[in-house]
């Protein structure tokens, strides 16, 4: 997921996307367990998504305050 698709995004729709990313995590972190993670990259990939979406819907708190 790239910071510009995150970015045009409306924060209902941020906050809907950092759930199901974190449920995502969950699953993978399970399928890693049971060694049944195919690809092994996947898990830095989501937290580096989850980190990406976190850090907008930080940009937009502060923002908002100012």
């Amino acid at each position: 997921m790239k910071i510009a698709d995150i970015r045009g995004m409306r924060p209902d729709e941020l906050e809907v996307k950092l759930e199901e990313m974190e449920r995502h995590l969950f699953d993978l972190r399970s399928q890693s367990v049971t060694e049944k993670l195919e690809n092994s990259n996947a898990i830095k990939n989501v937290k580096h998504d989850i980190a990406r979406l976190k850090t907008v819907i930080r940009e937009r708190q502060l923002k908002g305050r100012s």
